[in-house]
């Protein structure tokens, strides 16, 4: 296969409903200029007034996705290389890690760790959920699973680290 032949990774970036999926953006041009093509998928909550959807379709260059296709028509993306869960919510993680595929994104993530595609997680999740003891177990099994999870936060004072994906897919 010649450089020609090669075709430029492709990520999925799996958006949950968190207030900062406003700045899902950043971590989009962080993947473009690190020149994988990006495809959005996001929750159905997270398509109602999360992030700006008409600004990160025009990012790009794709639909974004949030529901089943119907029998027949074409997949509207490849096959992911990678996929980032950003912002990760407690209610994603928790369904995910149970197995329950009730939306496109959480049955996306069941696939993609089914397969050992490489999965990186910043989760949005507050302290006292993150202390509940149905998160602390859901971590356990994903990372068993392969997915890998990183702390978007530096210090209270630091913003969303939306690159730190990157480092978690080495």
């Amino acid at each position: 296969m010649t450089e020609q032949d090669e075709k430029p990774p492709f990520l999925y970036v799996v958006v949950c409903a968190a207030g900062i999926a406003a700045d899902v953006g950043r971590l989009i041009t962080a993947a473009q200029e690190r020149e994988w093509h990006v495809g959005v998928i996001a929750t159905p909550h997270a398509m109602n007034g999360f992030f700006d959807t008409a600004a990160v379709e025009a990012q790009t260059g794709r639909p974004i996705r949030s529901a089943w296709r119907r029998p027949g028509d074409p997949r509207p993306f490849p096959e992911p290389d990678a996929v980032v869960v950003a912002p990760a919510t407690f209610n994603t993680i928790n369904k995910w890690a149970a197995g329950i595929a009730d939306t496109l994104a959480l049955g996306t993530l069941c696939e993609a760790s089914g397969l050992g595609v490489p999965i990186a997680v910043l989760p949005c999740v507050g302290d006292a959920l993150a202390a509940h003891p149905a998160y602390q177990e859901s971590l356990i099994r994903l990372r068993g699973a392969g997915v890998r999870f990183g702390y978007p936060y530096g210090d209270e004072d630091e913003e969303f680290g939306w690159e730190r994906a990157f480092d978690l897919l080495g």
